[in-house]
This record gives structure tokens, C-alpha cells and sequence, in this order.
């Protein structure tokens, strides 16, 4: 499990929440089990206000042995940014659609790999473990259906600038359980499986049925955010990525073991949730407050 509450889920929040919030959320995270929690994104204050303070939540964290704090960074400049705060691991963001990537980073496709290849040399020179992400994998909201093997090319590429992982973004939360396998199958043919994680958006409460496609096509990392935070920026109508807590009953369920606390992730997002003022998107992280209130 890769927790991405802290970036992308309250990246898309209305309210901000304070650095300090922020440290204490990822810590949080970090405690319940999570091996992997996003700490921020070094991008434009201008476009993702939410992230203005990332140099601070990651100088602040408490870093916990064997856990992994990754951040976004588009651009040199946001590496060289990150690499001061003390980043030790970075990602990287690209699309399979030609109309996304110009809309979320102003670039073409091309223009967007001419921007990532200095970022993934320099994080090589200093030993910065680089993580890709890959939007639209499925559907776009500007383009409609996306083919897999444009998907797979980009993901290619991704893993040739030498991504230790490439997470395969379900941007817009409108696909299925077969048009995900199919994907996986075309993109499971240029890229190894192991090398690649599922990242789902829940618009259309189809994310567990996705991510059930997604392990029985042999993918084993799953992106998810406590209480099911955030959504898309550039992708009007999405809600939040899937749950966290939804993703680990379910794995649980399975008799996967992941490591991870049920009962201290749904205080994670409690937390959160009670800093935001809002009801949770996990239908689990619901369940457990009714219990508890019974």
C-alpha cells in the first residue's frame, strides 16, 4: 500500500491545512504500518497552494526506519527544491493523453520526458530513488477513451529513465474491471508487473472491483488515501482516490498481509477528517465510527 492522503488527497482539499497538520497526519500513516506515505509535491505554490509548505512537512517529519516519505517534482527546479529539503525519494508525473499532460503541466508528452530526463539523471548522481505516475490510463476527461498501448509506451519510457516503480493512474474513476485488465495486459507486456502499482479514483465506485482486476492480473502495490481524500485538480468531477482503509479490509479479507494497522489508519483519518471538517469518503472508516458508536 502507498499512501498518498498527504499529497494528492489534500492537495485537492478546499480547506489547507497547516504544516503542522500535515507532519502530524503523516506520522500518523507511518505508525499504523504504511511503508510508503507521499509527504508533498515541490510545484507551483500558484497552481497547488495546498503544497506550498512541502520543504517544511518534510524537514519536520519524524522519518521512521523502513518507511519511504516520496514528493512530486515536475522540473529541475523542483528537484533542486526537494533534494535541499532533504528528499531521498522523488516522483515523476507524465499522461497518456496528449490533452491532459498540456492542461496538468503545461507541456506535451514529449516536452514532459525533455523535462524529466535531467531530474532523473541528477536523482541517479545522488542517489534519489525516483517513482513515475501515469495519468489517464484508462479514460481522460478531455479526450475520452485512452488506447493501452499508448499507456504502455509511456510507461516504457518511464522505467527506462530509470523509475524503481511506475504507478498507473485511473484518473477520472470511470473504468472497469475488464478495461483494466486489458490495460494491464498491454501494459504488462512492456513493463514487468512487479514494477508496476495501480492508483484509482472512486467516481464511479468501481475502485475495489478495479483493484481486484488489478491483483489477479499480478500487481501488488496499490496507491490509496486515508478516508478516501482528494480527487483531481485537472479532472473536473472526480472524486477521491480509493480509500485506504476500503483497500486494506479488503486485502485483509484476502489474507494479504500488509504490514498495516486497521484500527490506527482509521484514527489516521479521523484526524484528518476532524482538521477538515468533513465526512469520510470510505464507507469502512464509516462503518468503524458507527460501531464505535453503538
Amino acid at each position: 500500500m502507498v499512501e498518498v492522503g498527504p499529497r494528492d488527497g489534500l492537495q485537492n482539499e478546499a480547506k489547507s491545512v497547516s504544516a503542522a497538520v500535515k507532519i502530524a497526519l503523516i506520522e500518523k500513516l507511518a505508525d499504523a504500518g504504511l511503508s510508503v506515505v507521499e509527504a508533498g509535491a515541490f510545484v507551483s505554490p500558484k497552481w497547488v497552494p495546498q503544497m506550498a509548505d512541502s520543504a517544511a512537512v518534510l524537514a519536520g517529519v519524524r522519518r521512521k526506519p523502513g518507511v519511504s516519505y516520496p514528493v512530486l517534482v515536475p522540473n529541475m527546479q523542483g528537484f533542486e527544491a526537494a533534494k535541499a529539503a532533504g528528499a531521498e525519494t522523488i516522483a515523476i508525473f507524465a499522461a497518456a493523453s496528449e490533452t491532459f499532460s498540456r492542461r496538468n503541466t503545461n507541456c506535451s508528452i514529449e516536452e514532459s520526458f525533455e523535462r524529466f530526463a535531467p531530474v532523473a539523471d541528477a536523482a541517479k548522481r545522488t542517489g534519489i530513488a525516483v517513482r513515475g505516475y501515469v495519468s489517464c490510463v484508462v479514460d481522460c476527461p478531455y479526450e475520452g477513451a485512452i488506447v493501452p498501448a499508448a499507456v504502455a509506451t509511456v510507461a516504457r519510457r518511464l522505467l527506462d529513465l530509470g523509475c524503481y516503480e511506475i504507478s498507473l493512474g485511473e484518473t477520472i474513476g470511470t473504468a472497469t474491471p475488464g478495461r483494466v485488465a486489458g490495460m494491464l495486459e498491454v501494459v504488462g507486456a512492456a513493463v514487468p508487473r512487479e514494477k508496476l502499482a495501480v492508483h484509482l479514483h472512486d467516481t464511479y465506485g468501481q475502485a475495489l472491483a478495479n483493484l481486484m482486476a488489478a491483483l489477479e492480473a499480478g500487481i501488488a502495490v496499490c496507491d490509496s488515501s486515508v478516508a478516501g481524500l482528494g480527487g483531481c485538480p485537472y479532472a473536473k468531477g472526480a472524486s477521491g482516490n480509493v480509500a485506504s482503509e476500503d483497500v486494506l479490509y479488503l486485502l485483509d479479507g484476502l489474507g494479504i498481509r500488509t504490514g498495516v494497522d486497521l484500527g490506527k489508519l482509521a484514527a489516521a483519518g479521523r484526524f484528518i477528517l476532524a482538521e477538515l471538517g468533513r465526512e469520510p469518503a470510505s464507507k469502512v472508516a464509516r462503518a468503524l465510527a458507527a460501531k464505535a458508536a453503538a
